[in-house]
Parts: C-alpha cells; sequence; structure tokens
C-alpha cells in the first residue's frame, strides 16, 4: 500500500487554470498558458480517504475502481447505474442526436455511479447536467478602462451576445450556462457598479433563465494588482473585502427574486498573481498559508452578504473556491468551507476547474493523443474524481466543476472527444456536473478551446458537445 500510494502521488494530477492577459495591441485578448502546478506537500494527502482514493486509481478497471471506493465509504451497491450502457452507433454514427464528422468514433465509457449522499444539495446539482461557459465575453477587461465601457464585451473575441446564442447553446443540450464577469472596468472608486453594464448582464441572465437553463454568475478577473479588486494576502485585506462586499451587495439586490436557477460564485480562481506561487499552492509556506487564510475570509464575506440581502439569496445556491479553485486548493488541510446561515442543507458548492490531465488539456505541445484504455492519460482524472468524490461528495457537499475542457492541438479532434467523454462519464458517476470552458478560439496560436462557434455555428465542434450530451 504504501509503495502504491508514494507512486501514485509522485504523479498526481496537476490542476491548471486557464488564465487570460488584459488586452494585447488593437484591443485584441492574449490567452497565456498556466504552468502546472507543484502537488502539495504529502501532509495535505495522507489521510485514509486520499489513500483509497489514490490506491483506487491504479485498479485495472473501472467496476474494480468502483467497488474499492464504495467498499472504503461503506457504501457497496452492486446494481449500480452505469453513465452510459449504450453503446454510441459505428464511424459517422450518431450520439444523442448529433450527426458525427467522418472517420469520428464515440468512445464507450463503463463508469458506474457511485452512492451519492440523499441530501438537497447533491440532488440539486444533479439538475445541472452538463454546462458551458460563456468565455471571453463578459469577463474580457482592458487596464486601463476604455472610454466606453461597454465595448468590453468584444475586447477579446469581437462578438457580441444574442439571445439565438443563449437559445443555441441550450437546444445543444447544455442545461447550464456559466456566466463570468469581471466588474473592475465597470465601477467607481467606492465599487458602485455602473448600472449600464449590470442591466446588460442581467439581458443575457433573463435570456438564459427565460430559457429553462441554470446561470452561474461570478466575479472573474478582478484578482490582477492593476484591477483594484481583491487580492489574498493581508497587505489588500480591507480593498478585497470591500470589493467582494460591494459587488455582491449589489448583485444580489439586483436579483433577490430570482429562484434556485441562479446560482452565485463568489470568486474565480483567487490566486497571488504575478508571483511565483500563482499556480504553485504550497501550504506549508507563509505566503502561501496567509492566501488561503485570505480566501477561507472573502468566502464566508460572500455567504454573509448573499444571505443578508434578502429575497431568495437566503436559501440560494452559492459556489465558493479554493485557492486558484484547484483541487490542491479545495483539500489541502487549512482550506475551510463557509458557514452556512441556520436552516440551510447543504446550500454551499465546491467550485473547482480541472484542465487535467494537464500535458493533454492545457499545456502545449505537450501531449495531443488521449485514448480511454490508456493509464497514462486517464490515471490523474481517476484521481482527481476519486478525491473530491471521497472528501466532499460522499460527506454532502456538492461539487461542481466549472471550468473544464482540452484545447485544440493541429486537429486531433477524435482524442478531444476521448476525452471529453471520459471526464464527463466519470464526474457524473460521482455526481459531478461538468462546465465546459469555451472562449470562443479556434484558430491561431492561443488556447483554442473553442466548441460552440458563436459567427459561425454551423462550424461548431458537435462532435464534442455530443460527447458531453451522451454521458451527461
Amino acid at each position: 500500500m504504501k509503495k502504491r500510494v508514494a507512486l501514485a502521488l509522485a504523479a498526481i494530477l496537476t490542476l491548471n487554470l486557464i488564465t487570460l492577459s488584459g488586452c494585447g495591441a488593437g484591443g485584441a485578448s492574449e490567452v497565456t498558458s498556466a504552468e502546472p502546478a507543484v502537488a502539495q506537500d504529502d501532509a495535505a494527502s495522507d489521510d485514509a480517504s486520499s489513500e483509497a482514493a489514490v490506491e483506487t486509481a491504479d485498479d485495472n478497471d473501472a467496476g474494480a475502481e468502483t467497488e474499492e471506493v464504495s467498499a472504503e465509504t461503506g457504501d457497496t451497491d452492486e446494481d449500480a447505474e452505469t453513465a452510459s450502457d449504450e453503446e454510441a452507433d459505428a464511424e459517422g454514427g450518431n450520439a444523442d442526436g448529433f450527426k458525427l464528422s467522418d472517420g469520428i468514433v464515440m468512445p464507450e465509457v463503463n463508469a458506474p455511479a457511485l452512492n451519492l449522499p440523499d441530501n438537497e444539495g447533491v440532488n440539486f446539482v444533479k439538475n445541472l447536467g452538463v454546462g458551458f461557459n460563456l468565455g471571453n465575453t463578459f469577463d474580457a477587461y482592458c487596464d486601463p478602462t476604455p472610454a466606453d465601457e461597454m465595448e468590453t464585451e468584444t475586447y477579446w473575441h469581437h462578438t457580441y451576445t444574442t439571445q439565438d446564442m443563449i437559445k443555441d447553446i441550450h437546444a445543444y443540450g447544455f442545461d447550464t450556462i456559466r456566466i463570468p464577469v469581471s466588474w473592475h472596468n465597470h465601477v467607481d472608486a467606492d465599487v458602485t457598479i455602473s448600472e449600464q453594464w449590470l442591466d446588460r448582464v442581467n439581458e443575457v441572465v433573463d435570456w438564459a433563465i427565460d430559457d429553462g437553463m441554470y446561470v452561474i454568475l461570478d466575479i472573474h478577473h478582478d484578482n490582477h494588482p492593476e484591477a483594484n479588486g481583491f487580492y489574498p494576502d493581508r497587505a489588500h485585506e480591507a480593498q478585497s473585502k470591500k470589493y467582494i462586499s460591494r459587488i455582491w451587495e449589489q448583485v444580489a439586490e439586483r436579483f433577490a427574486d430570482y429562484d434556485e436557477h441562479l446560482i452565485f460564485e463568489g470568486m474565480n480562481e483567487p490566486r497571488l498573481v504575478d508571483t511565483e506561487h500563482e499556480w504553485d499552492l504550497k501550504p506549508g509556506e507563509a505566503e502561501c498559508h496567509e492566501a488561503i487564510d485570505c480566501i477561507n475570509e472573502l468566502n464566508q464575506l460572500f455567504v454573509d452578504t448573499v444571505r443578508a440581502a434578502g429575497g431568495n439569496n437566503g436559501t440560494r445556491y452559492l459556489m465558493v473556491p479554493g485557492y486558484a479553485a484547484s483541487m490542491d486548493g479545495g483539500t489541502n488541510p487549512f482550506f475551510e468551507m463557509p458557514t452556512d446561515i441556520d436552516g440551510n442543507d447543504s446550500r454551499i458548492i465546491l467550485s473547482i476547474h480541472a484542465y487535467t490531465p494537464y500535458n493533454f488539456a492545457l499545456e502545449y505541445p505537450g501531449v495531443s493523443d488521449f485514448d480511454i484504455d490508456n493509464k497514462g492519460r486517464t490515471t490523474d482524472i481517476n484521481t482527481f474524481m476519486n478525491k473530491l468524490y471521497m472528501d466532499y461528495v460522499s460527506q454532502g457537499t456538492p461539487v461542481i466543476i466549472g471550468e473544464f475542457g482540452s484545447r485544440d492541438k493541429n486537429g486531433n479532434l477524435q482524442d478531444r472527444v476521448n476525452f471529453t467523454a471520459y471526464f464527463t462519464a466519470y464526474a457524473r458517476a460521482r455526481g459531478i456536473p461538468c462546465i465546459l470552458w469555451d472562449n470562443n478560439e479556434f484558430t491561431g496560436s492561443g488556447e483554442l478551446f473553442g466548441v460552440y462557434n458563436r459567427k459561425n455555428p454551423e462550424n461548431s465542434k458537435t462532435d464534442i458537445i455530443a460527447a458531453m450530451m451522451q454521458y451527461k
């Protein structure tokens, strides 16, 4: 056991997150690749549940994996449902109504469902199905703020969001849309949000909810020093707390009457931007420990602020991240989930982002192949999923993977389909909904995560969408 755990820990997944720079030449966005995060100290992983999850990820087949994890939690169920027990049609066939491209085959993924706690939060996130990120849109920004603040929506991909786009996204089968929003180009010195910007965000939220979707609304690229937003260290503590409380006071008031179809996410990937620890969390080092403490406090402030805002905010589902929204950030021994008000049952959700395995999903050139039978590609996903299941879901705390995906590497569509199917199936089997990162980027040398082509929908990567729908 010890040898297996040590070997697995040496290769434990590195969760990396997409990071977007500000305006480049001509106002275009520059998308930069994040360095891989180093696995945290053994102390953060050396407990019974972690050991079980790591050992489970090394088992020889999905059935053995499921049996062992269930045994560790006391939840053996020989009649567990499978994420999908139907084999997709052969080459060129259909997957949930989609015509696959010539030569593309939908992989058959056997991911037996694990037993889930019967509580409100875990049951609620089942309704979210699979989701789509409206990336590089309301999260786009430019420092300093442009003369016309409303131009930022189109700064990074030059496409204005329309109601038809939202309808398209829902029609593809996405039940949830995450709308990342950067606010710092749209506030005054007292962090009062521009009315026209809030109205525009409200308009798109309404389009999605009126069409029957769930919506996740967040604070996105407001973490870098130039934003004068939030930053998780003591030097910026007063500024950060004012920013978080003021943004959520106003957003929560605006949407107070919206029901549970609207979810708030307190922060996106809070981290020590522009430092050696931006993507390399070492909880035992003073500056990292301080950052984790600050994130805990900001998460609690977010929850308290929304709960006090009246209306349906008292029971609204809320999402909170750990450091950088990574698994290490959410599972280190110093991270704490916020305390909710009395009477709320599991209405705070852990937010995790996962571009894993890093060498395939995000690193460039990295590797471009993904075979579901190649443990060199799948072990990181298994370990990651089992860790979240053991530490959170099986304990009654819901989890949402708010960002995941794989960038295009010279047309490796079949590999991306394989990855998407495997990732979605294994997450869903553990009660964890996945939200695809889509930055609407299809050409060039940047991070090409585009799937739904907002300018030319007929050129969308529907094979990847089909993989999500097959296993949602």
